[in-house]
C-alpha cells in the first residue's frame, strides 16, 4: 500500500492525499509537479526512476488506511543525477 507521503522532498510543499500535484517513483519518493517538471525532468534524484502522478486514495479507504505523516525533506534542494 502506498504511504502517501505528505510533502515534496525538494521544496517541502504540502501534498495531501487529494492533491493532483503529487509525483512519485516506484520507491515512493514524493515531489510536487513543479519540482518534478522544472528541476528534475520527471526523474527521481534518489533512484533515477520515472516520476508519475500519485494516485489518490478514496475517502473510505483513507479512513481505514491513513496517509503517512512522516515528512521527508532535502533542505539543500534537489538536483537530478
Amino acid at each position: 500500500m502506498l504511504q502517501l507521503r505528505p510533502n515534496c522532498e525538494c521544496c517541502n510543499r504540502d501534498l495531501p492525499n487529494e492533491s493532483l500535484d503529487a509525483r512519485i517513483c516506484t520507491f515512493e519518493c514524493t515531489f510536487c509537479s513543479e519540482c518534478a517538471e522544472t528541476k528534475l525532468n520527471n526523474t527521481c534524484p534518489n533512484c533515477s526512476g520515472e516520476l508519475v502522478r500519485r494516485p489518490r486514495r478514496p475517502a473510505a479507504a483513507l479512513a481505514r488506511n491513513p496517509a503517512s505523516t512522516e515528512r521527508v525533506f532535502n533542505s539543500s534542494g534537489c538536483m537530478p543525477r
